[in-house]
Formats: structure tokens, C-alpha cells, sequence
């Protein structure tokens, strides 16, 4: 019988700018205030979006100034680059391995475009083996970070012994577009942050967590919900007002079926441990998953003091549940582009 994939360790990182809401607040009302009629209805967005403040790959004063494909992408190959080996580096030591004791590597990101991917770019500062197991994966958006662990943790199942690093990062801040008069990207200027989370998996052996079920479920008819648009100068981001009433119809139902496939029921899971989008996610999340109203808790600090970093932010707040204790059953979730919902289910080391 095959052993389960276990979570070895987690560890984050953050680029060093930050972003104050307040001054952001501020600064994007100087860039859109006299060109789009609508930015004073938007405003508030920055008020209730219930962030503090966020960390960006770039100072906020080049967000200001034109930027086309080419400086969106050098930006992005030197501060994911950088992201990647800081996270990767912690959860490597966490786990007492060093980069030559890894097998396979999982990357995801969904917020530049890399080819070389990251984790070849990142090979000889990491010391990585040249025999590693390389697995780059774009296009997952916000649920990245849960399908990035339910990947890595299939690959770590298949080879026992082996060590599996996953490594998410995204610099969401690079899709702010000074020249986009659009409510998506005011709201997008009120939301977005960067950050990179990675973690070990390993079956056999003693972990943090078992990685006990994983699933996917995709919306037919729903492309339009979330994503990306592109032009010469970049991102162009996808939002659709009825995510969080999407969410409270549709999320329940989605995590049931899923977890039903390996019979365990909702009520069995002690701990949802969701991707906080924004304020109005979390709270059609409580509803959706029957949850009492500021249940949610960890995730709404994580959004406060980091915004919605989309893939790694999921793992954010685990590695906040990991510190609090980890109850006998939780379940990591997010939605992303497809329109789909991504879950994994951990089981407590004993």
C-alpha cells in the first residue's frame, strides 16, 4: 500500500517594499481621480477591501510611470527569482535538506511569463542537482496555491522517498495599469499584493501534516468570471462582480462533491482554511461553508496585513494555522481561473 504524502515543512516570503493603504489610496486617486468619472464611487474599495497594507516588488512611484511588457517582465524575472530562493530556502531548512536532497521541483505562478522558468533561473543560486525533476506551472491564478500542493503532493505519493519542493510565487502588483480606466483595475489597485510561499512533501516519515484528499471542481460556462486579458502593455485583470455571490451559491455544494469522492463528509472537517480575495470572499465563504460569521480569522489577518497575493496567500494562512495548532481535519481551498475550486484535505501528524 502507498504511503501519503506528508507536508514537511512551509515557509514564506515577501518582497520588501510595502504598501500602506492609505497611501495607496492616495496615489491612485491622483492617477485616476480627473480621468475616469466612476473612480469616486471606486474610492471607498480601499476602505473596505480590510487591508492595511501589502508588500509590491517595486517601490510605489514606479507603478506611476509607463511600464510596457519589457519592464513589467524584467521586474518579474528579478523579484520572483529573489521570492523563489528566499522561500525556498527557508522551507528547505526547515526541513533539514539542502537543495541538492531535492528531487522534484513544482513551480506556480500565474503572474509573468518565464522561459526559462523560474526554477531554472534559479538552479545554480539554489544548488540545485542537474538530474532535478523540473514542473512549471502557469495559468492557475488564485487556486494555485492549493492545486500547486494537491500536484506536488501526487508527485511526492509516486516517487516515496522523494523529496518534493513547491514553490508559489506571483507579484500581483505588476498588473497595475495606470493607462486601464476600468473598476477590475481600480480594484485591483485596492487588492493586490506579492509574496511567494514554498513548501517540502515527502511520503514516509513524519510530518507537519498528511496530505489525505485533493480535488478540483470547474464551472462550465464561467471563463469570464476571473483571469487575465493581455496587450502591449501587460496584464489587463479579470474580475467579475459576482465572485462573492458565486462563491455563497456555488462553494458548498463544490467542496462536498469533492470530498464526498473520498468519503469525507463537511462536517468531519474541523478547519476550512480558505484563500481571503477580499472581505466580501471571506464573508460569502463563512455563509457558503455554514460557518459562524468571523470564523474566518486567520484569513482575514493575512488579507490585512499582505492583501491578496493570489496563489500563495492560501498558504500564508496555513503556515498561520500551522503556528496556532493545526486541528485533526482541516481543508485548504481557493477559487481561480476555469471558473474551478481547488481543495486539499490535511490530516494532523499524530
Amino acid at each position: 500500500m502507498s504511503q501519503p504524502a506528508q507536508l514537511i515543512s512551509l515557509a514564506t516570503a515577501v518582497p520588501a517594499h510595502i504598501l500602506h493603504q492609505e497611501e495607496v489610496a492616495r496615489v491612485t486617486r491622483e492617477m485616476f481621480g480627473t480621468r475616469y468619472a466612476a473612480f469616486d464611487r471606486m474610492a471607498p474599495v480601499f476602505q473596505t477591501a480590510g487591508i492595511e497594507k501589502r508588500h509590491a516588488a517595486r517601490p510605489i512611484a514606479w507603478y506611476g510611470e509607463p511600464q510596457g511588457w519589457k519592464e513589467r517582465t524584467a521586474a518579474y524575472l528579478e523579484v520572483a527569482q529573489e521570492l523563489f530562493v528566499a522561500a525556498a530556502t527557508k522551507a528547505l531548512s526547515l526541513a533539514e535538506l539542502t537543495a541538492g536532497e531535492v528531487d522534484v521541483v513544482v513551480t506556480v505562478s500565474s503572474t509573468g511569463i518565464a522561459t526559462p522558468s523560474l526554477e531554472a533561473r534559479a538552479a545554480k543560486v539554489m544548488g540545485f542537482r542537474n538530474d532535478i525533476q523540473r514542473v512549471p506551472v502557469f495559468g492557475l491564478g488564485c487556486a494555485g496555491g492549493v492545486s500547486g500542493l494537491a500536484i506536488a503532493s501526487r508527485l511526492a505519493k509516486a516517487q516515496p522517498g522523494a523529496n518534493v519542493l513547491l514553490v508559489v510565487v506571483e507579484l500581483c502588483t505588476l498588473a497595475f495599469r495606470s493607462d486601464q480606466l476600468t473598476k477590475a483595475n481600480i480594484v485591483a489597485c485596492a487588492l493586490f499584493g506579492d509574496g511567494a510561499a514554498a513548501c517540502i512533501l515527502r511520503a514516509g516519515g513524519d510530518g507537519l501534516a498528511e496530505i489525505e484528499a485533493a480535488g478540483e471542481h470547474t464551472w462550465p460556462g464561467t471563463l469570464d468570471i476571473m483571469g487575465w486579458d493581455l496587450d502591449g502593455q501587460g496584464f489587463e485583470v479579470i474580475f467579475a462582480q459576482a465572485i462573492p455571490s458565486f462563491a455563497e451559491a456555488n462553494m458548498g455544494p463544490a467542496l462536498s462533491g469533492i470530498l464526498k469522492r473520498f468519503d469525507i463528509h463537511m462536517d468531519t472537517v474541523d478547519r476550512f482554511i480558505c484563500h481571503p480575495g477580499g472581505t466580501k470572499v471571506v464573508i460569502a465563504l463563512e455563509q457558503a461553508l455554514g460557518l459562524a460569521e468571523g470564523s474566518l480569522d486567520h484569513e482575514r489577518e493575512i488579507l490585512r496585513e499582505y492583501g491578496n497575493m493570489s496563489a500563495p496567500t492560501v498558504l500564508f494562512v496555513l503556515e498561520r494555522m500551522l503556528r496556532a495548532g493545526l486541528p485533526p481535519r482541516a481543508v485548504l481551498t481557493a477559487m481561480g481561473p476555469g471558473f474551478s475550486a481547488s481543495c486539499v484535505s490535511l490530516k494532523r501528524a499524530a
